[in-house]
This record gives C-alpha cells, sequence and structure tokens, in this order.
C-alpha cells in the first residue's frame, strides 16, 4: 500500500497559503486568494533562494503595474492588449534579470484586466497582496530544517565506501587476483553528487554562520575520487611481483584504516617520502618486466601523493 508523505516544503506552502489569504481577507482586499498563490509560488528550497525569488517577484509586479497602466489606460481593456503587454513585458523582465516574477505578475495584470478601470485604490490593494504573499512566504520559509545529521551520515558512507575500494587496491596488490565488481565506484560517485548538492543547500539556508565546512569537504573527496578512479586502471596493469609492489600494498592498506575528516595527510605525506627514499635505495631492475612494474608503482606513488595533498590543503573553516 503506498504511504503519504507530507515533506516539511509542503507543510510550510500550506501553513504559508491559509496566513496570506487570511490576511489580505481580514484587511478586505479584493481578490484576497490571490495572496495565496503568490505565497504558494514564492516557497523555496533555500532561505537564499527564496530571498532572490521574493525580490524578482516584487519587482516583477511593480513593472507589471506601470505596464497595465499604458497598454490598458493607453490602448483598451481587451484581449488584444494582454497579447501586446506581454509581448513586452516579458522581454523586459529578461532584460531585468527578474523572470521568476512572470507569474506572479501576470496574476496582477489580470486583476487590472478584470477590475476594466486603473485607480489609486486598485493599485493599493494589488500592491498589498503582493506584499502579504511574498512577506508570509519570506517569515514561513526562514524555517529550514538541519540536516546536520544527513551531511555527516553522507560524510561517513563516503569515507566508508573509500576504504572499501582502497582495500580492493590492496587486495590486487598483494594478490595479483580480485573479484571485485567495482559497485562501490558508481555508488561512490552518486553518493558524492548527492552530498556536494544537500552541502550547498546547507550553505544557502545560513546567512551569518559559515557553514562551508561540508560543502568543501565533499568537494575535497570528489577531487581524490577522481585520482582513484584514474589509479584503477593503472593497478590492474601490474602483472609482475617486485618487492616495492608490498611496499605500496602495505601503505595503502595503512590509509584506508586512517579514512576520517580529521588531517592525517601530513603524517602519511611523510610516510609517502620515507617510502620513495627506501625506493631510491634498492637496487636497479634487472629486467625489462622490472623496470616497467617499477615504473607504473611510481606513478601510483606519484598519484597516492596528489591524493594526500589534496587532503593536506582541506581546511573546514575557510
Amino acid at each position: 500500500m503506498y504511504r503519504l508523505k507530507i515533506g516539511y516544503r509542503t507543510i510550510k506552502t500550506a501553513i504559508g497559503t491559509t496566513a496570506s489569504i487570511s490576511l489580505a481577507q481580514y484587511f478586505g482586499l479584493h481578490n484576497f486568494v490571490s495572496a495565496g498563490i503568490i505565497t504558494l509560488l514564492c516557497i523555496q528550497v533555500t532561505k537564499k533562494k527564496s530571498l532572490q525569488t521574493a525580490w524578482a517577484r516584487f519587482a516583477a509586479c511593480m513593472v507589471a503595474i506601470v505596464f497595465s497602466f499604458i497598454f490598458f489606460k493607453g490602448i483598451a481593456y481587451h484581449p488584444v492588449s494582454i497579447g501586446l503587454l506581454l509581448l513586452f513585458f516579458i522581454p523586459a523582465t529578461v532584460r531585468l534579470k527578474i523572470t521568476e516574477g512572470i507569474a506572479t505578475s501576470s496574476v496582477i495584470i489580470l486583476h487590472f484586466y478584470a477590475a476594466k478601470q486603473f485607480t489609486v485604490q486598485i493599485v493599493i490593494n494589488e500592491v498589498l497582496l503582493v506584499v502579504i504573499g511574498i512577506g508570509v512566504a519570506l517569515i514561513v520559509n526562514m524555517y529550514m530544517p538541519s540536516i546536520e545529521k544527513k551531511l555527516k551520515e553522507y560524510q561517513r558512507i563516503i569515507e566508508d565506501l573509500f576504504r572499501i575500494i582502497l582495500k580492493e587496491v590492496v587486495k590486487y596488490l598483494r594478490t595479483n587476483e580480485s573479484s571485485w565488481d567495482g559497485k562501490e565506484l558508481m555508488l561512490a560517485a552518486d553518493i558524492l553528487q548527492e552530498a556536494k548538492i544537500a552541502a550547498l543547500h546547507n550553505l544557502q539556508n545560513h546567512f551569518l554562520r559559515n557553514e562551508t565546512g561540508y560543502y568543501h569537504y565533499f568537494r575535497m573527496r570528489e577531487k581524490q575520487f577522481e585520482i582513484i578512479e584514474r589509479v584503477l586502471p593503472l593497478v590492474t596493469s601490474l602483472t609482475y611481483t617486485v618487492e616495492q609492489r608490498k611496499v605500496v600494498a602495505d601503505f595503502i592498506d595503512e590509509l584506508s584504516d586512517a579514512i576520517h575528516p580529521g588531517n592525517t595527510a601530513d603524517r602519511f605525506l611523510q610516510k609517502l617520502h620515507d617510502m620513495k627514499k627506501q625506493f631510491e635505495a634498492m637496487e636497479l631492475p634487472k629486467t625489462r618486466e622490472e623496470f616497467e612494474e617499477r615504473a607504473a608503482l611510481l606513478h601510483l606513488v606519484k598519484e597516492l601523493e596528489q591524493y594526500l595533498i589534496i587532503k593536506s590543503q582541506f581546511h573546514p573553516d575557510k
């Protein structure tokens, strides 16, 4: 059986629409139901988007009043006048970058057309409808539920997926065998995209507090993921077993166990530096296969270094 799910945005829309209609009716405004329509159109997913939309709709409505006066009083209260008005009004909103207000302002335009007159009282009535409709929407939209728990969960899932992927790399380096289907790669890409969007919404819901940490974190992990995707074909191309391969496997194994939000990159960069020094002290390759294998491993080490540098540059408070 389908379970009815009512989201917070639906609840806000219902409350806001009811409140704006009630206020408009209380003040005795004509077409008071339109205040509810304006509120319904102004409810947005973030506070920042709500403010931007509110400004665009208010500005568009003011422009619509001017255009209504010009076309209805200057030409006639005729359907053709509406067509001509929109023919010039819509490009004007595009030029002024207030196209989000087209739907709302169209309601105001039709009110003037239905009234068949243009008086100060009607103008005041329409302005009040707009103010009530947009104002209530802004007030209602100031409530945004915290998604801190959701962001932390995204963080945990991404780190778990990274750990699994790196463990599979370790397994292949040690055994030259793998039955991994790679599903974690697809999942990590999807989760990173969802997490970035959620973090961006969280950022746009805070004007005074610095909430960029999560967004920067997921961007950092996205860059690291690009490196992981890049090195996987390199790892699977390794077929010849050399001593350095086990050293690299042990390093990645330790690295995979230390994946968390804290900054451990500096410690691993030092370990990586020591490992490179260890490789330099080893005997030169004796065969072409060994040379190619060690060259590929060196490339892998450089990619791992870039992976760690990305993490070392991550500062959640910036």
